[in-house]
């Protein structure tokens, strides 16, 4: 049997596991053997979305890791296992979002919202929690985001430089869905807010589950309506329009944000 460990955004794996096989968990005489005197570590096993399986998994706390083992950013993994196809909710990838996901409100829901007493295990295979005193129900928590691919006249698409992005890279509009607020308002406003511009024939193209902490991520298309660039200065710190013969350094393969761009680089949409 085989489980996937997790600690802070990364992956951990033997040092010598091959980057194709990064996907493919690890067997639990292999880590009862090299953890077993890590205090604090969550095991956990929660049912696959199609319930016909489960997925085992461990976190860490911050500690060291044994000689021979290896920290894969569990982004970097998507792009290793799945190559240029987005990471979806299925496969090996699909199975390292969900109990990534899952792991980490596990590890940020110990006590109840309501009353501050502990949480406890539900019972009956749920993944909820239901706090020892008052009886409240916890489940996972999914925070929808949008992410756009703005494009003009010109078919040129907008990508925008983010303060936090390493490197030189530049991606796409994205932006958390408010209270009360539709999912093509949060379009208009996150690049009203972010780069000063207005668009119109906003399209949803493809979600994609983003546990980064816990998103779900809502990829769309939209048309330059009005107004000229000016990056916000706050989150934005440069944003332009690039042609297919002139584009920066972009998200690798696994996102959304790459898919969308990729779908637009090879004129499909």
């Amino acid at each position: 049997m085989k489980a996937y460990i997790f600690q802070a955004s990364s992956l951990i794996l033997p040092a010598d596991t091959p980057d194709s096989d990064s996907g493919m968990g690890v067997e639990f005489d292999i880590i009862d053997s090299c953890f077993m005197n890590i205090e604090g570590i969550d095991r956990f096993s929660i049912p696959e979305l199609d319930g016909r399986d489960e997925i085992h998994a461990l976190f860490l706390p911050e500690c060291d890791l044994p000689e021979g083992w290896k920290a894969v950013n569990i982004r970097q993994a998507m792009s290793m296992i799945g190559g240029d196809n987005m990471a979806g909710a299925s496969g090996p990838v699909g199975r390292i979002l969900r109990s990534y996901h899952i792991g980490q409100w596990r590890k940020d829901s110990l006590f109840c919202g309501s009353c501050g007493k502990p949480n406890m295990e539900a019972k009956n295979e749920s993944i909820a929690k239901q706090c020892s005193s008052c009886g409240r129900m916890e489940f996972p928590r999914i925070s929808p985001a949008i992410i756009v691919l703005v494009t003009n006249d010109m078919d040129e698409a907008l990508l925008a430089r983010n303060y936090k992005f390493a490197g030189k890279m530049y991606s796409l509009i994205a932006g958390f869905n408010e209270a009360g607020e539709g999912l093509e308002d949060t379009v208009e406003r996150e690049i009203r807010e972010e780069v000063n511009i207005g668009v119109k024939d906003i399209r949803y193209i493809k979600s994609q589950p983003w546990p980064f902490p816990n998103s779900l991520m809502l990829g769309f298309t939209a048309k330059h309506k009005e107004g000229e660039l000016q990056p916000d200065g706050k989150e934005i710190e440069d944003a332009r329009w690039f042609s297919r013969d002139n584009i920066p350094q972009i998200p690798g393969y696994g996102s959304v944000s790459r898919y969308l761009i990729d779908l637009w680089l090879n004129k499909k949409l």
